[in-house]
């Protein structure tokens, strides 16, 4: 007799055929549970276009969430919806109370700025600093970078399944070519110990791994940044190496800022705010930074104008000191 399966595990089963990351899964499965236990732990079949607005309604008014974070609830629903239960949700123009949304110019650092966190950030994690700020990486998609993804014949750097789920490749900072070697070798050591030591494998998207199941364990899709200690893969249960992990990462630039005696709020994102602004400066276009940095829109891409015509202010003089 075969078991019914959960609904959660099936949502969780069609995350990973639409080849969306574990962080993803967390999110929408917690979404969706979360959702689902506001209303008594109601079917969601058997709702619809009511209890999804009471539900967004009332993480803006009682649960006083951030506009991203309402909007992350709400991609979870419209995928259980329109990819779990193929209901499609375009026709209820759903009307919830929206929680308040408010504008804010991103916090850069100046080159300076930049050059004394990346002195106390410790060196194990400065080579993937001076990608995010060198390249405009955000901070995943420095962390998955792969050894074949740096191109050191044709110094470009290749970014594959973005954020804006656009592919797009960047110039290799030549400042770090040598370096970006090195790191290459010292992956070919560990992943030889690995080997020996009977690991060796790493997570690539599954339809890749169904196609080409020895592709795991090749040099080329290790991680160009390895954690340094095997871990338990949460979707697998296999015992391999992964990435350095985002929260180390933070932490390690939070406490170099910390050491750099910035007043500034130093988050692994303003590097990417940086190195847009800094291009700007230099007199880049803006489709061009557009397409570095991997914007679907070019109005994403303007807030960085705003940000240097904000700093042109502050060279304006005050009446007073005419």
């Amino acid at each position: 007799m075969q078991v019914k399966k959960k609904l959660l595990d099936i949502v969780r089963d069609k995350i990973r055929f639409k080849h969306y990351s574990y962080s993803t899964e967390r999110t929408y499965v917690h979404w969706i549970k979360h959702y689902i236990l506001f209303h008594h732990k109601k079917h969601p079949v058997e709702m619809g276009k009511d209890e999804i607005e009471s539900y967004l309604t009332k993480l803006a008014v009682k649960d006083k969430v951030s506009p991203t974070t309402q909007n992350q609830a709400f991609s979870a629903l419209l995928f259980l919806y329109k990819e779990v239960l193929g209901i499609d949700m375009s026709e209820w123009n759903i009307q919830a109370l929206r929680a308040q949304e408010r504008k804010h110019i991103p916090v850069v650092l100046s080159k300076e700025e930049v050059q004394k966190v990346l002195r106390n950030v410790p060196a194990e994690y400065t080579l993937i600093v001076h990608l995010m700020y060198g390249c405009g990486l955000r901070m995943n998609e420095a962390l998955n970078l792969r050894t074949k993804d740096i191109d050191f014949e044709f110094d470009k750097i290749y970014i594959w399944d973005s954020k804006s789920l656009k592919d797009r490749t960047i110039p290799l900072p030549q400042k770090l070519k040598s370096q970006l070697l090195e790191q290459v070798e010292k992956v070919k050591e560990i992943h030889k110990a690995d080997l020996e030591n009977g690991y060796g494998s790493v997570h690539i998207p599954y339809a890749l791994a169904k196609k080409y199941p020895k592709a795991q364990h090749e040099i080329k899709w290790q991680f160009l940044f390895p954690m340094k200690n095997i871990s338990v893969d949460p979707r697998s249960k296999e015992k391999r190496r992964y990435h350095v992990h985002p929260q180390t990462l933070g932490r390690n630039i939070k406490v170099a800022a910390q050491k750099a005696n910035l007043n500034k709020r130093v988050t692994s994102h303003i590097f990417r705010h940086s190195y847009a602004t800094h291009l700007l400066q230099a007199g880049i276009d803006l489709r061009s930074i557009q397409e570095l940095l991997g914007h679907k829109s070019v109005e994403t891409t303007m807030i960085y104008t705003h940000v240097v015509s904000e700093m042109n202010k502050a060279k304006l003089i005050s009446p007073l000191d005419f």
